[in-house]
């Protein structure tokens, strides 16, 4: 894994002042060195400027980027983040095609093929990625991110330049690019937050590389073409074919996502999801002779303040300790306390560039940063959800059916800290809906399907698209900004095409949530964790940490200059800091509640101020 940045104009030569342009791809590369901390290295051309940050995973010595090859009569340079899984098979096409590789590296792949197939190599690819190529040929940028969106890729215009960067921040580094934020940005933040409308980047100009999707910059243009999309389809195989199916695309993914040239370790829950990858994961290590590490997360004191409910019904620990046991894996239990909770929660605004998942991605943060210092790649869990209709409103009825994101139904939980005169402002409600209408619109749809497959189709596409994207962003900045590479076989584009068309009476098999799922796993897990009730990532149900967050937002309301005042009712955050917390009613998600709103606002509160935000 690795990050990359750079900028083009076709009507410049970068060669005239070459060291001022080099200073600021050495800058862009300082800005997210976190997610490559082994390496860098930077290209200038007459048009074009390329920089990269490694972390180290494959070929370890001769994998060094920016990355320049011929064939032919043709000369691209590559900087690429992200992992091939299929590398093998397409070496030995290109092997085939005349390529003569220098390396055992996935960049030298994506890179001979392009020169030989052209822009329709990136449909061969099996893996999460964004990378950028610079045709030397033909003065032409081409910038890729993957089908997912698992890897991040953002970019903007500036000054007649086309700035892009895996992470916000690099954007930044760039001269003439301004943190600035509009209307559209407030209601992303206010009313979306901390999911965001796919191809924004929240603030004003700044976009990202839509998923399946990439950019062409030459003379002539600057356009984004879609390479993939979901399509529906009829499902024609019978249960048992679909269940066969499931378990080899999930065990095939796993295993190519196994391939390192450092040791791989998993996270491990107890739940189904992180229980089947880490049982294969585990199975496939010992053939070689190889013990699995796994990893654990909870929160300090929660066996005394664990609140039960129908989000979260269970604690993991006990899971956890099954699962180990099954598996014999070299098992490590990480604890996060509540001062750690709440440092973490400004540290994980300067990963994500953004406010965001509260302590659930805090925690988070803190997790990888101490997973990382004994492994560097990591597989998870995510994603399973998403797919295979694990969360409530897949089934809940009210949800199911509700005109807007399930995830977050009722927008006044969301405004019950904001003044009236924000309000008035600004339309939260129909900046929203207007956000979920076009999603709901671009569902791919099958002819003959009656209304409640249709809405179930429609709950899977904003599924994909927004919850679990959102997911996904998380996973990546929390891990990267601590050099550890977070990979997530779930997330396998075959995995997402098949079961996208599977209907809900088979991924529900036996009326029960992700029957698809546990049945495609019964070869590798005890059937009390194959059938565990659902219960999501942990948070923390400790006092002290809700005290911390009221004194913390107490201080901030107390000063006139904090930014978050522009937008708060001061006599509405006081009854709110006096109210007993709700832990039971989330705003955003399953774990989202009173505690992570004022999170929420702390976050954006620090965002502001520290990355000098203006409001225009």
């Amino acid at each position: 894994m690795c990050g990359i940045a750079g900028f083009c104009k076709i009507g410049i030569n970068f060669l005239e002042k070459e060291k001022e342009w080099e200073k600021i791809l050495n800058s862009m590369n300082k800005a997210q060195k976190h997610r490559g901390p082994n390496e860098e290295g930077t290209f200038i051309t007459k048009h074009c400027g390329l920089a990269h940050v490694r972390l180290s995973i494959r070929d370890l010595l001769n994998g060094t980027q920016p990355m320049t090859r011929y064939f032919k009569n043709k000369k691209f340079t590559i900087v690429y983040n992200g992992e091939i899984y299929n590398t093998t098979s397409l070496r030995e096409e290109l092997i085939r095609e005349g390529a003569i590789f220098k390396t055992t590296s996935d960049t030298e792949v994506i890179l001979f093929g392009h020169l030989i197939f052209g822009e329709e190599f990136v449909k061969k690819l099996n893996g999460i990625f964004s990378y950028a190529i610079w045709d030397e040929t033909k003065k032409e940028l081409l910038i890729f991110r993957d089908r997912i969106g698992v890897k991040p890729l953002f970019y903007t215009l500036s000054g007649g330049f086309l700035v892009f960067s895996s992470e916000i921040k690099g954007l930044f580094e760039f001269p003439g690019v301004k943190k600035r934020l509009d209307n559209e940005g407030l209601c992303e933040i206010f009313g979306l937050g901390p999911a965001k409308t796919p191809g924004k980047g929240v603030f004003k100009d700044v976009f990202e590389v839509l998923p399946g999707h990439f950019l062409k910059i030459n003379m002539n243009m600057i356009k984004q073409v879609q390479y993939w999309k979901l399509e529906s389809r009829p499902h024609k195989d019978s249960l048992k074919e679909t269940v066969e199916k499931t378990e080899f695309l999930i065990k095939d993914a796993v295993k190519k996502q196994l391939v390192s040239d450092i040791p791989v370790c998993t996270f491990l829950s107890g739940g189904v999801d992180s229980s089947l990858v880490s049982s294969i994961a585990s199975l496939e290590l010992k053939k070689s002779g190889k013990q699995l590490n796994t990893f654990s997360f909870d929160f300090s004191e929660n066996d005394k303040f664990f609140q039960s409910n129908s989000f979260q019904p269970s604690q993991d620990r006990p899971w956890v300790e099954k699962m180990v046991e099954f598996l014999k894996t070299n098992h490590t239990y990480l604890e996060c306390d509540s001062e750690d909770l709440v440092n973490n929660l400004f540290e994980v605004v300067k990963a994500r560039d953004l406010p965001c998942m509260a302590d659930v991605e805090s925690s988070l943060l803190y997790f990888c940063s101490k997973v990382s210092r004994k492994n560097k790649v990591a597989l998870t869990g995510e994603c399973a959800d998403e797919i295979f209709g694990g969360y409530p409103w897949f089934y809940d009825e009210k949800m199911f059916k509700a005109n807007t994101f399930p995830w977050s139904l009722n927008l006044s939980h969301r405004k019950i800290l904001l003044s009236d005169d924000f309000l008035n402002k600004i339309n939260l409600d129909e900046y929203v809906q207007q956000r979920y209408c076009e999603t709901i619109a671009k569902t791919p749809r099958l002819e003959g399907e009656n209304k409640e497959q249709t809405r179930r189709r429609e709950l899977a596409f904003l599924n994909l698209n927004w919850f679990m994207i959102t997911l996904l962003d998380r996973m990546d900045r929390t891990s990267m900004h601590c050099g550890l590479e977070a990979r997530v076989p779930f997330a396998d584009h075959r995995i997402l095409e098949y079961v996208f068309n599977v209907p809900w009476n088979f991924k529900c098999c036996g009326g029960v949530v992700k029957g698809l799922l546990r049945k495609a796993g019964e070869k590798y897990l005890p059937e009390e964790v194959l059938y565990r009730k659902k219960s999501p990532y942990p948070k923390t149900y400790n006092p002290k940490y809700e005290k911390m967050l009221k004194d913390l937002m107490l201080e901030v309301i107390s000063n006139n200059n904090s930014p978050i005042c522009n937008f708060l009712d001061k006599k509405k955050v006081e009854k709110f800091l006096k109210t007993p917390a709700d832990y039971k009613t989330p705003w955003y998600g399953q774990l989202m509640a009173g505690p992570q709103m004022i999170a929420y606002m702390l976050q954006i509160n620090y965002w502001l101020l520290k990355y000098g935000i203006e409001i225009v």
